[in-house]
């Protein structure tokens, strides 16, 4: 782990598996603009109840300084604290085939996904 500026301690509960974290940096290498890293946030939608949300992390306009920092090989991911219950021993994931390619969750956590897996329920 590499040491953060952030005002909140670098968390554990969240892990970033090796093909997310290669998705990531291609994106932030890819941008344009300059970011933060990625935050990480929950929103009320779906069937199930809660939908992840992943965007850029832009200072001064959607990091705070109560979030939560996960760093791992210079990346890193800044998480709302209202959703950190609903992330603990959860992992980052990129899955890709032949239809979809994008980031999700393996989180022990969740008591069920949609059907089209856009939300899940804790």
């Amino acid at each position: 782990m590499i040491s953060s500026s952030s005002s909140n301690p670098i968390v554990n509960y969240l892990t970033i598996s090796d093909g997310a974290l290669v998705e990531i940096k291609n994106l932030l290498a890819a941008r344009s603009q300059p970011c933060e890293g990625v935050r990480v946030s929950v929103r009320t939608r779906g069937c199930s109840g809660l939908s992840y949300i992943i965007e850029y992390a832009l200072k001064d306009k959607n990091i705070t300084k109560f979030d939560d920092v996960v760093e791992c090989d210079g990346v890193r991911l800044f998480i709302d604290p209202k959703v950190s219950m609903f992330l603990i021993g959860s992992q980052m994931v990129y899955k890709s085939d032949d239809l979809t390619s994008g980031f999700d969750f393996v989180n022990p956590n969740e008591k069920g996904r949609c059907g089209c897996g856009e939300s899940f329920k804790v």
